[in-house]
């Protein structure tokens, strides 16, 4: 069927066979499903949503009656939603009963309504309703604004319609809520609104009634002028409020949320407004988009991202002009010249007049720049506002070809004040896309997965924002390093520029740092930088992932990786901008991805690159020098607490180079002296110590001796993830004398520092010894999280040798879950392979870990039956469990 305005025809007529209850269930299971039938994707939806509310107005007419007989002094009004005729397929039905005290007994009365609302819950109807009288809604709507706002609403279906009148007069603005104090009231309420989302109307499930740039903003603005005017925003006369360009996004923005919501219901057979992952398939799939260089999820996604946004940009343009309109209006605002185009009006900057972009369309950039000289400007005039965003036409080649444009564009990265604000305002109201087409295709674009909470272009300003505030200090005390770096660095633009273009080549199907290069040379040519800037932002650009995939991959206490790396950056000069373009892209990717042991792990590859680069990378140092030092710092520190030579000799001979190669001199004395003073050598050793004594601050540091035995790091696993603690590091040496010697560094499971008391860490301790006096590892029992769920991800097995270390890599990306390093823990011990080392890695729902594996009896694996019964056990294990 498709979609008609028809309501009657399309829902008939409620039948009357003289069984009320049998009548209105058949036509609400008739009609719904009617309505449902007749949506379509590409279809105006309100009619859908005016016939889903007379279908109830038929049914609580006819239910009213029947319980009812009518009685005086009562009046059935819809509210809401259900109010204005916007009634979703399983939105709750919101009603109001008005009550006139009269002469109808107050036992009769409550009795009448008490079967009404029970009738109706009989029929399954998710009724929110209140019963009040005209000075209870009068008292209620002066103290609540959430009160106010539903009566002025209200819409009469049966009753005493003299009582809506009288409610409409005592609600009035003359006699409360005047249109200025709505209005201030309304803009606080969508502050809180916005803060219980966190300002981001890219979340990775948005919810498309409340989230920023939701169906919410559109009614927010639409109450307001109700409220000043008695109206909608788009039935205001003439043009000041409301343009028609600005008439058409508003009704195409509302069409398009309420579709989407509309689907969103149907999918998930509730009032469910939350665009969950599940749901984003289905819809995407019901918009009839496929899988192709983008998913079709995330095409889905970024039509609706873009819509917002624009939705945004509007309410913005909306929301100060009610504010200088109903707040300002008295206020005389004297103009204060800047230059020839603009004036200051109050903390605001403005056009002279209407002619500022299209004599000179260089100001479209200029405005911004003047604004980053002016801390004292706080934003843009509403009416100016509402040039720039009608002169976004003016942006052509031309104009992006210009050579005054593009020192302009440069000038506002190098601005002095609120650089990003100015950028984000750029990016917001729609003029970085069209100067930058490259960047207006990755706008609203997302990836799905949990591991990027934001759309590519709002992760892009979040970067850009991180490398300005470490250059301006703003994070000195958070991110001590990368404010020393930053600003020290040569030519700060260079980094924004970097960060700008840094993840732009996304969603064309290639790889999207490569794409990101070419764009960004061109984009540095076409700006008249030179070629060592040139160069240098095009290598950022191009190597933007490495240092977080070394840091968190490779063994980076192995002075051939940091050699290998050096040689890959080398410069100083290179090192500094991507170790803060790295820090900057942690950050503004995920809030949640940035702890102490990241940090720690790029602080120490900056410091021994740096080291390396100064050293000359023809003077590299060896492996056995490095093995060597460590061994002597260690032998030192033991000799104080009255260790001899022979001493650390018979109790050393036991451990490889690997061990004085990854380990402090500090941490090798604390575990000699441990293992020298267990007496017990059948019993398992376990000590725990908090970050202040280990490599990585905020870490908990925790160390195991045990019989090297089948399971030791599969019991490990799964006692740690039952205490609740995340592995972020783990190093396995099997000695020669029958003992495994593990270290361990963990985290809470989000991320946070382990409580540093004595009794936690004692806590640890225990539990880990008692787990590894068991025979088998405990199996896991808690549950996925229900995000994670929704994605599906087939296990990936990577196979690489390491001939110098003389063991195997092994990389294994698969979806998150309880238990999963235990699981592997204990397949790697059916298979009789040995565990050297591991690095841990968790990106949203999926994890990219890394094992080093050598034979029982020592060696890499053999290339064959070995690798590929391993490779085989894990997939199958893990998809078959997934």
């Amino acid at each position: 069927m498709s979609n008609t305005p028809d309501v009657e025809h399309l829902l008939g007529q409620l039948t009357d066979s003289g069984d009320w209850r049998k009548d209105c269930q058949s036509y609400l299971q008739q009609g719904q499903a009617r309505i449902e039938d007749a949506f379509s994707p590409h279809q105006p939806v309100a009619p859908l949503l005016r016939a889903r509310s007379d279908l109830l107005d038929s049914v609580l007419k006819r239910v009213w009656r029947e319980h009812t007989n009518e009685m005086a002094g009562l009046s059935l009004l819809a509210v809401g939603g259900y109010g204005r005729r916007e009634l979703f397929p399983h939105s709750d039905i919101d009603i109001l009963i008005l009550i006139d005290a009269g002469d109808t007994p107050a036992a009769e009365r409550d009795e009448c309504i008490g079967h009404f609302v029970t009738a109706l819950w009989d029929l399954g109807l998710h009724v929110g309703h209140s019963v009040r009288t005209l000075d209870d809604c009068e008292a209620q709507a002066k103290a609540d604004l959430t009160v106010m706002t539903t009566l002025m609403e209200a819409r009469g279906l049966v009753g005493d319609h003299i009582l809506l009148s009288a409610l409409a007069a005592r609600t009035a603005p003359e006699k409360m809520w005047d249109a200025a104090s709505f209005f201030k009231a309304k803009l606080v309420e969508r502050a809180q609104r916005h803060d219980n989302f966190g300002h981001v109307e890219y979340a990775l499930e948005p919810n498309v009634k409340s989230s920023p740039g939701g169906l919410r903003e559109i009614q927010l603005v639409n109450w307001v002028a109700q409220r000043a005017f008695g109206t909608a925003i788009d039935e205001v006369p003439g043009d000041d409020f409301l343009n028609a360009q600005e008439r058409q996004i508003l009704h195409q923005s509302r069409d398009y949320l309420s579709r989407v919501r509309f689907a969103l219901h149907v999918a998930a057979g509730r009032d469910e407004n939350r665009l969950l992952f599940d749901y984003q398939r289905q819809l995407a799939a019901k918009w009839g988009l496929e899988d192709g260089d983008k998913l079709a999820v995330e095409q889905f996604m970024q039509e609706y991202f873009r819509s917002v946004q624009v939705l945004n940009q509007l309410s913005e343009v909306l929301l100060r002009i009610f504010d200088q309109r109903l707040l300002h209006s008295e206020d005389a605002q004297t103009d204060i010249a800047i230059d020839e185009d603009f004036v200051r009006r109050g903390h605001l900057i403005a056009a002279r007049n209407d002619q500022v972009f299209a004599a000179r369309p260089v100001n479209l950039f200029r405005l911004f720049v003047v604004i980053g000289h002016h801390p004292e400007i706080e934003g843009i005039d509403p009416e100016t506002l509402r040039q720039l965003r009608t002169a976004r036409s003016l942006i052509t080649d031309e104009f992006r070809n210009d050579p005054d444009v593009a020192k302009m564009f440069i000038a506002l990265l190098s601005a002095p004040h609120n650089m990003t604000k100015q950028l984000r305002r750029l990016w917001r109201h729609g003029l970085l896309g069209r100067y930058l087409p490259e960047f207006g295709r990755i706008v609203g674009q997302m990836q799905f997965d949990m591991f990027h909470s934001y759309t590519v272009d709002a992760h892009t300003m979040e970067v850009i924002a991180f490398t300005r505030r470490f250059s301006k200090a703003d994070f000195t005390e958070r991110f001590p390093v990368s404010t020393r770096v930053a600003q020290r660095l040569r030519r700060p633009v260079l980094l924004y520029i970097a960060a700008l273009y840094h993840d732009i080549g996304k969603g064309r199907g290639g790889d999207h740092s490569e794409l990101g290069a070419v764009d960004a040379e061109a984009f540095c040519q076409r700006h008249g930088l030179d070629a060592r800037d040139t160069g240098l932002v095009v290598w950022l650009v191009r190597n933007h992932l490495v240092m977080s995939t070394v840091s968190q991959r490779k063994d980076i206490s192995d002075p051939e990786e940091i050699q290998r790396f050096a040689s890959h950056v080398a410069t100083e000069e290179r090192l500094d901008y991507l170790y803060t373009l790295t820090v900057a892209d942690i950050n503004g990717t995920n809030p949640e991805l940035w702890n102490a042991w990241r940090a720690s792990l790029l602080r120490q590859l900056y410091t021994e690159t740096r080291r390396a680069l100064r050293r000359g990378l023809s003077n590299p140092i060896g492996r056995k020098e490095v093995v060597n030092a460590t061994r002597r710092a260690a032998a030192d520190l033991l000799e104080y607490r009255g260790f001899l030579e022979e001493d650390l000799e018979a109790l050393w001979e036991a451990r490889g180079d690997d061990y004085f190669l990854r380990e402090r001199p500090e941490d090798i004395a604390w575990h000699t002296e441990a293992i020298a003073d267990h007496h017990d050598l059948a019993a398992p050793l376990v000590l725990v110590r908090q970050a202040s004594d280990s490599p990585v601050a905020t870490a908990t540091q925790i160390f195991l001796h045990a019989k090297d035995e089948t399971h030791v790091f599969a019991k490990a696993c799964a006692s740690l993830e039952a205490m609740g603690l995340s592995i972020a590091d783990a190093r396995i040496y099997s000695g020669t004398d029958g003992a495994t010697l593990d270290t361990f560094f963990v985290l809470q499971a989000d991320g946070s520092p382990v409580d540093d008391t004595q009794e936690t860490l004692n806590h640890i301790a225990d539990t880990l010894t008692e787990a590894l006096k068991r025979e088998r590892a405990r199996t896991i029992s808690r549950r996925t999280p229900r995000t994670v769920k929704s994605f599906h991800i087939a296990t990936e097995t990577q196979i690489s040798q390491d001939p110098e270390r003389q063991w195997t890599v092994l990389e294994v990306a698969t979806r998150d879950r309880p238990g999963l390093l235990a699981r592997l823990g204990q397949i790697f011990a059916d298979q009789g392979v040995a565990l050297q080392g591991a690095k841990i890695q968790t990106l949203g729902e999926r994890v990219e870990d890394v094992f080093f594996l050598t034979k029982l009896e020592g060696g890499p694996l053999e290339a064959g039956a070995q690798i590929d019964a391993l490779c085989h056990a894990i997939t199958e294990t893990l998809d078959n469990d997934d």
